[in-house]
């Protein structure tokens, strides 16, 4: 796993700076959904922005695609808010009515974390696959869930 600069600004990269100013913030997410419990698959396919949500150096996270799975299959979208968490290299991560949510982060000490939703755990991992590119994994286990959803982003307007 690649892992960025010491002096990794994550904010700065997530707004990065694409080849069209309209694009800054902008990135392509495919997501593969895997439900391991029901041996069914399913994908997301769509677009990331992220841009300054306030003073304090928060972003504001929002996701809108199209998902495909066995029961459904339609526009979907997210949002979330990322606040600095004390270190230029993480952002917390809330959900959009302010609960907390995560760290995100792709330091090798902190590229990790977790959350529990009653009654299951999801673990995220973060990894740095360049300066266009980054992905995740959630891996969600419990007597509720059993799910593995992989995220790949990729900058819009990169030349990668």
């Amino acid at each position: 796993m690649n892992h960025p600069d010491p002096e990794f600004d994550l904010r700065a990269y997530l707004l990065g700076i694409a080849t069209a100013p309209a694009e800054a913030g902008r990135w392509t997410v495919q997501r593969q959904l895997l439900d391991r419990a029901a041996g069914t698959q399913g994908a997301f396919s769509g677009v990331a922005r992220f841009s300054v949500a306030d003073d304090d150096g928060g972003l504001a996270f929002r996701e809108e695609g199209t998902v495909r799975w066995p029961s459904f299959a339609g526009p979907a979208s997210r949002e979330y808010l990322l606040k600095p968490a004390g270190r230029a290299d993480a952002l917390d991560v809330f959900f959009a009515d302010g609960r907390p949510f995560h760290r995100m982060s792709f330091s090798p000490e902190a590229n990790l974390d977790s959350h529990w939703c009653d009654p299951d755990t999801y673990r995220v991992t973060y990894s740095f696959d360049g300066p266009d590119r980054f992905s995740y994994v959630w891996d969600v286990r419990g007597p509720g869930k059993d799910l593995l959803l992989t995220s790949r982003l990729e900058r819009i307007g990169s030349e990668a």
